[in-house]
């Protein structure tokens, strides 16, 4: 039978049933999901209409992410799948899907954020028990 796109299938707004009157067209054609894994890049050319090329991503390692409070993109290695809201058999499977909640290596932003303002996010509690020290002495000089 094929994916077909049309929709002569489909009953009319008013709910009665349509008279199919033609055959599936080239141009109604769909194709299978790709079901993207995690895994080495692999990736193939797939002919479109017009002789336009699309490129079907199988496998992927890599991509680009945002950092959207500080406005920053960056591309990153896919480390695992952690949750799809769609099905758990996803993330036993490492399927990539929209809306996938990946884990990622964030060294890049964490290089990006040292350049820019000098903080380096690897040791947050070792500056963080610092400053409370500091703290804890301006207050006891006050009393």
């Amino acid at each position: 039978m094929g994916i077909s796109r049309d929709s002569r299938h489909k009953h009319r707004s008013t709910g009665g049933r349509r008279n199919i009157h033609q055959k599936k067209r080239k141009f109604e054609m769909g194709r299978p999901s790709a079901l993207c894994k995690l895994g080495a890049k692999r990736v193939r050319p797939v002919r479109c209409r017009g002789g336009n090329m699309k490129y079907r991503g199988l496998r992927v390692d890599s991509g680009n992410f945002a950092w959207g409070s500080e406005n920053c993109a960056k591309k990153v290695r896919l480390l695992d799948v952690v949750y799809n809201s769609t099905s758990n058999e996803l993330v036993r499977t490492k399927t990539l899907t929209k809306n996938t909640i990946v884990q990622i290596d964030a060294q890049p932003f964490k290089q990006w954020y040292l350049k820019k303002y000098g903080v380096d996010l690897s040791k947050k509690g070792k500056r963080a028990g610092g400053k409370k020290e500091e703290v804890a002495e301006e207050v006891e000089e006050k009393k």
